[in-house]
């Protein structure tokens, strides 16, 4: 059979051929807009016991097109469908089949072709520009993504592969596709112009230590700013924005890595009276020690006694054994993959390793209450979960913050017309 699959007989062939497990990469119409306000051009299949990789036209300018009905029904078939990118993919596939073989500490970045970056150079804000690009270089595209990850499809899977594609890109791919509503005219003048009245964050989860990045178009979800008025441009479509942060979180964890529990609720509080200074100095004394080390006069506090301790086992087991297993997640950080590192940086990297996977617990556990719910969930935010509330769910959001109680986790709450909450 040909590769080119652009009518309905070549697509029951494929519907009929048996194939359990392939590697699957999707064309959209244009790369640079978000998959969840993009469409499907074009449709990389490539059956591991096949001696060539298929491509599945849905639109494009010089083919026919297949019936996306017929589409989902060869998708459905597939037990594996291993991929680049799940997170992205879930956008256009919901499969329960897809399987990325692309996880971190590892980031592939997508290649292009010449024909690609000509196109690209002159006609980027075109929203069909994909349409226009020859499908033969989409195709060369496609079999190079696929030579360059082939190999991973065989390489054994880690529990953090598992965890991986089970959690973390079902998290944040139900994150993206809830979006923020706009005030448009705010947006507009802060950040850049839109079409609608909502945006959609872009999580990049390929990262070194696995904590995610939250960057589109330009903007930093991640880390807007909080003094310049920005944050007005984000309103709800319910009722209200309500947000979630949890306090002390990282000197939280860091507790249960060295099993010691505050005499106190507000933790920040308890050091301020060992520190005997102001409570905003407190927070600076603490964080400091925790990301740069413990300073000798503090070494006498109990807790950093023991943090102390952890970070210099930590690095004589990465020194001796050439890596660490985080826990939750069962990330492993290895000594011949990482540069310049030194005891704090290594447990820094552990830290956010652990924010990550706890918080992707709590996000499955908030996602799986929100179904069926108005109340979404629009922004996630390190410590911070914004919530787009409608005020009638109020027992809904005794429930969230009851997920937050379950994982031993004080919390604070803000609650506003805007993100700006004044």
């Amino acid at each position: 059979m040909y590769w080119l699959v652009e009518e309905d007989k070549q697509l029951e062939y494929l519907l009929n051929s048996g194939y359990k497990e392939a590697f699957i990469e999707v064309i959209p119409l244009n790369d640079q807009v978000h998959p969840n306000n993009n469409k499907i051009s074009l449709v990389y299949l490539r059956p591991l016991n096949a001696i060539k990789g298929f491509m599945v036209c849905v639109t494009h300018s010089e083919t026919f097109s297949v019936d996306i009905t017929l589409l989902n029904a060869l998708i459905s078939k597939f037990d594996v469908l291993y991929c680049r990118d799940k997170k992205e993919i879930l956008h256009y596939f919901p499969s329960k089949a897809l399987y990325d073989i692309n996880t971190p500490p590892h980031p592939y970045i997508r290649p292009t072709t010449r024909a690609h970056d000509v196109m690209y150079n002159k006609h980027r804000e075109n929203p069909n520009i994909n349409l226009f690009i020859p499908v033969v270089k989409h195709y060369e595209l496609c079999e190079t993504i696929f030579e360059n990850l082939k190999a991973n499809i065989n390489i054994k899977k880690t529990d953090y592969d598992k965890f991986f594609n089970s959690r973390v890109s079902v998290v944040f791919n139900a994150i993206e596709r809830n979006g923020i509503r706009i005030h448009n005219d705010t947006f507009e003048g802060y950040f850049h112009p839109v079409s609608g009245e909502y945006v959609h964050t872009q999580f990049n989860l390929k990262t070194l230590t696995t904590r995610p990045s939250n960057k589109f178009k330009g903007v930093n979800y991640a880390a807007l700013n909080k003094e310049n008025g920005c944050r007005k441009a984000f309103i709800p479509s319910n009722d209200s924005l309500y947000e979630i942060d949890i306090s002390a979180f990282h000197p939280s964890l860091s507790c249960r890595l060295v099993n010691y529990s505050f005499p106190s609720v507000d933790i920040h509080s308890h050091l301020q009276q060992l520190y005997g200074v102001s409570y905003g100095k407190s927070k600076e004394l603490t964080f400091k020690q925790l990301y740069g080390g413990v300073f000798d006069n503090y070494k006498h506090i109990e807790f950093f006694s023991k943090i102390d301790i952890y970070v210099r086992e930590l690095w004589d087991k990465f020194q001796s054994e050439g890596e660490i297993t985080c826990p939750v997640s069962n990330f492993v950080y290895k000594k011949e993959t990482l540069e310049n590192m030194n005891p704090q940086k290594l447990f820094n990297y552990l830290l956010q390793n652990l924010e990550t996977s706890t918080n992707v617990r709590i996000l499955w556990d908030v996602l799986c209450l929100l179904k069926g719910r108005k109340t979404k969930l629009v922004l996630y935010t390190y410590d911070s979960f914004l919530f787009d509330w409608d005020e009638k769910e109020e027992e809904l959001m005794v429930q969230i913050k009851d997920i937050f109680k379950k994982y031993k986790f004080n919390i604070k709450t803000k609650q506003g017309y805007d993100y700006d909450f004044r």
